[in-house]
């Protein structure tokens, strides 16, 4: 049964390439294994000699591995261009016919306000029903479940930061199935009736069929739970709603924070040990009951046999409840696997299981592999399952109760450092960030959460069903428990004031730490140790060879951030924009997390263009976790008192090696003015890369206009540029027709948000472009977009957005 590891091991690495494009070279060996998987078979059936020999059968399985690797490739692909067929593309105002399945998302920013998203299946759009998220307005009531509505709004697609290791929006609205958002401006509830007769009589009397009626009464009980908190007087509301049902409506920011920052973040979702807590209470019930009034059952099916069908469908119906979230349903397919394993009388080590579930998982839905919680969910399932094999090594008889609690303390301190130290290179490729302090605070939480409040609120969930009073007074004594245990992390927060930490870890590195770690993880004797030193050489000594020059143009949405990676200096020109910082922060969730994927600990210069909030707003956030050398701006302000800040003007040169960083404008002399012309006098830069064989100079124009434009062709009548960074994000007042003209650059870049309230690039400034015949791309359809030196000293362009197809515009 070994061959079952590397068939489940190639399935799901096949799935995780969804969004890649197929490389055309991996054709022929896939072509090639198909044909030795038919042939070789054949020739065993011919019993030629040839088939007994070793190297054969090693073959066969490894063109068996690959073609199921392929065809989880292929799968996820065709998976993921029939939901993108179905994605919202452009923003619409629309009139949309809209039915409500599930409920709503209430959460308070800082604040204050109160923000309701729903998602709902809208109608009247596409070939077929497609599931959006409606934002609903200030004082708008939640949408009623069962109910259809009519909605007026603005439909847009979701559109990502396409800025590598930043979070990607559009990824996660196609694993939630949802193709487009909608900002509700109008809602009117409609009649049924009146649906089927706009031509939706089939959707209607679908959501009348008897499963639908199940999912709608669960949401309505998902629903009801969070009223009867609501309006109880308990003091952990949030807290207890979200380890009972997953629903975070009524958690606190502060609350959340706290948990991110303590790194038990995972501990606010539903796990599988929810599931199956829930599943033993009743079973325990269940048995307890046939033991006392009905014994004779235990003799015509033994007990572990007897209580299958219910214990799975306490998990199953559990698993529902909790709206199908990665962890339930992982804990759903393997108790299930495993009840068919002792139905049939069949055994199977824990790994295969964990690894077969996971298969079994993306071939229902290939798009969980899209999650973050996939992958933290299955590893720390992987590295459990080894702390479990040590317990069974253990011997139990002559423990006393003492030494058994010892024990035990000792192995759940043991393994929270052991899943910390697993998931570690996985949790800084997701989040670049990790909290030190998890293992403790973890030990703290998971016995306190898994051992007594969750099953405190499942037994109080239960019987509020049948009595609400004696339901409540569970919850109440859960709630007391959980105000301890906030307590003790408030504690654990105050005491570890710096325990989250970024990293600037290369994917070189992160894949280096990975093999280190997986052989720290090796049964001893398996493969030495001291390969663990060798595999962290890049760790200690992270200097790799970097590219001569790469300029990135960064999608910060309606702002400019621009990053110059030279072998000996790190330089940004702009940082972008800082908006609402309470709701997303361009600093902190864009640009920290880009420069920490790229290993970047220090900039050496930025360069601020000038002080407008969407060319310099995000400083203070990179500035607070990275170093920050040397400001150049045309102005100073209260921000860079703890940096070496420098007036930025024109004729200020530094040369390294070939490449050279000119300030072309303001003047020295004009400083002076530059609180009233802020746009006008913008530090202009001009990169000069000489050893290039194209594209040879760069030209950064900040938000100048047309006055500055014609000050540069009067004082530097040879300026000769191949790229131009238009000013002020493609403005009608900048790019003049004349100075474009003269210009003549091979390339224009517009840094510029997607349906920006500026109409930024202007159709003018477009128009002047294509007149000229200057080709021109724009952070909107191409994400953030890199020129990078080859070894060729040819320079190179690319764009995020090609990197995966969901990107694609």
């Amino acid at each position: 049964m070994w061959y079952l590891y590397g068939l489940s091991l190639g399935w799901i690495l096949g799935i995780s390439c969804m969004g890649n494009t197929l490389p055309e070279s991996l054709q022929m060996p896939l072509y090639l294994s198909l044909i030795l998987i038919i042939f070789i078979p054949l020739t065993f059936a011919l019993k030629w000699k040839l088939t007994k020999h070793v190297i054969v059968k090693i073959i066969f399985y490894l063109s068996l591995c690959f073609s199921v690797f392929m065809g989880g490739w292929y799968y996820a692909d065709h998976a993921l261009e029939q939901r993108l067929k179905l994605r919202v593309q452009h923003v619409e105002q629309v009139n949309a016919l809209v039915y409500v399945n599930t409920i709503s998302q209430i959460s308070t920013g800082v604040d204050d306000q109160l923000r309701i998203k729903q998602n709902v299946w809208l109608l009247n759009f596409a070939a077929q029903p497609i599931k959006i998220s409606v934002n609903l307005k200030q004082g708008q009531m939640p949408l009623a479940l069962g109910k259809y509505y009519q909605i007026s709004g603005k439909l847009k697609p979701a559109h990502s930061y396409a800025v590598a290791g930043t979070f990607d929006k559009e990824r996660w609205f196609l694993q939630e199935n949802i193709m487009g958002s909608l900002n509700a401006q109008f809602v009117e509830p409609i009649d049924a009736t009146k649906v089927s007769g706009l031509g939706h009589a089939h959707f209607v009397q679908n959501n009348n069929s008897f499963g639908a009626v199940i999912r709608l009464n669960i949401e309505e009980k998902r629903l009801s739970f969070r009223q009867m908190i609501q309006n109880s007087s308990l003091q952990q509301k949030g807290l207890l709603l979200a380890l009972l049902t997953g629903d975070e409506s009524l958690l606190s920011s502060d609350t959340q924070n706290l948990f991110q920052r303590l790194g038990i973040s995972h501990l606010l979702a539903i796990s599988g040990p929810h599931v199956l807590i829930f599943a033993m209470l009743f079973c325990f019930i269940f048995q307890g009951i046939i033991q006392k009034f009905r014994p004779e059952f235990y003799l015509k099916c033994p007990r572990p046999y007897l209580l299958i069908i219910p214990f799975l469908a306490c998990v199953a119906l559990y698993t529902a409840f909790v709206g199908f979230e990665i962890p339930a349903l992982r804990t759903l397919l393997t108790v299930s696997l495993c009840s068919f394993l002792i139905w049939f009388r069949q055994s199977l080590s824990a790994l295969k299981m964990l690894l077969i579930s996971a298969s079994i998982l993306l071939w229902i839905d290939p798009f969980s592999i899209l999650s973050a919680a996939f992958w933290l969910s299955y590893g720390a399932c992987f590295i459990l399952i080894r702390v479990y094999q040590t317990l069974q090594q253990q011997p139990y008889d002559h423990q006393t109760i003492n030494q058994k609690v010892i024990f035990y303390l000792k192995v759940l301190i043991e393994s929270q450092w052991k899943v910390f130290i697993a998931l570690f290179p996985l949790v800084i490729f997701i989040f670049q960030k990790v909290a030190w302090v998890a293992p403790l605070s973890n030990v703290c939480a998971i016995p306190l959460i898994g051992a007594v409040v969750v099953p405190l609120e499942v037994i109080g969930a239960c019987l509020s069903l049948f009595y609400m009073p004696l339901g409540k007074a569970f919850f109440y004594v859960a709630d007391g428990f959980l105000s301890l245990l906030l307590y003790i992390l408030t504690i654990l927060d105050q005491l570890f004031a710096q325990h989250l930490q970024w990293f600037a870890f290369t994917p070189l590195m992160i894949v280096c730490l990975t093999v280190a770690i997986f052989i720290l993880f090796f049964p001893r004797g398996v493969i030495s140790k001291a390969w663990v030193a060798v595999c962290c050489i890049p760790l200690v000594f992270p200097q790799q060879k970097q590219p001569d020059f790469s300029l990135t143009v960064l999608d910060v949405a309606q702002g400019q951030a621009i990053f110059i990676n030279l072998p000996t200096q790190k330089i940004m020109v702009d940082t972008g924009g800082s908006f609402d910082e309470t709701k997303f922060s361009i600093g902190r969730q864009v640009l920290v997390p880009y420069l920490k994927r790229q290993g970047i600990q220090q900039l050496d210069q930025v360069i601020l263009s000038h002080l407008d909030q969407d060319h310099s707003g995000a400083f203070a956030a990179i500035a607070k976790e990275i170093k920050v050398k040397q400001v150049f701006s045309n102005e100073d302000d209260g921000r860079f008192q703890h940096e070496n800040f420098h007036y930025c003007y024109a004729g200020q040169v530094w040369q390294y090696d070939q490449v050279k960083v000119e300030i072309l404008s303001p003047p020295k002399a004009n400083l002076s003015n530059v609180a009233s012309q802020q746009n006008e006098l913008s530090c202009v830069v001009y990169i000069q890369v000489k050893n290039a064989k194209n594209q040879q100079n760069f030209l950064i124009m900040g938000d100048a206009g047309w006055e500055t434009e014609f000050d540069l062709l009067q004082h530097y009548p040879n300026l000769d540029v191949d790229v131009l960074v238009l000013g002020h994000h493609g403005s009608q007042h900048s790019s003049a027709y004349a100075f474009l003209e003269t210009l003549k650059p091979k390339l224009a870049v517009i840094s510029a948000g997607f349906d920006n309230r500026y109409g930024h690039p202007h159709p003018i400034v477009l128009t002047r472009l294509k007149a000229l015949k200057i080709p021109v791309v724009n952070t909107i359809e191409q994400g953030s977009i890199q020129f990078q030196l080859d070894a060729q000293h040819a320079m190179q362009m690319s764009n995020d957005r090609d990197s995966k197809k969901w990107l694609i515009r």
